[in-house]
């Protein structure tokens, strides 16, 4: 497959050419990390609400919220880039059909 970072879709060797993209392409490990924070945090907020901290709960589901809305948009953004991707190489390779989704 070569060179992930700029383009991180198999075009040639599957009838999936996204499968594994999550651990392929590195772009978008840090929206992955923000979610598991904001998950870690939201398991924090409750733990401080369930031992009578509410002040600190309240600001750890601050955290929370705030990691989980800037990981969903981290990988939103990294979702539209790489169907630019995806649309400029199949516009540069044209003679190339694109495979039908197998799922």
């Amino acid at each position: 497959m070569g060179d992930t970072f700029h383009d991180p879709v198999d075009h040639v060797r599957t009838t999936r050419p996204h499968a594994g993209r999550a651990m392929i392409d590195v772009m978008g490990w840090p929206g992955y990390s923000l979610l598991v924070v904001g998950m870690v945090a939201g398991i924090g907020c409750l733990a401080a609400f369930g031992t009578g901290h509410d002040r600190q709960g309240i600001e750890v589901a601050v955290i929370a919220v705030l990691a989980a809305v800037l990981g969903t948009i981290w990988l939103l953004i990294e979702d539209r880039r790489i169907g630019r991707v995806n649309q400029q190489w199949q516009l540069a390779h044209a003679e190339m059909r694109e495979q039908a989704s197998a799922s």
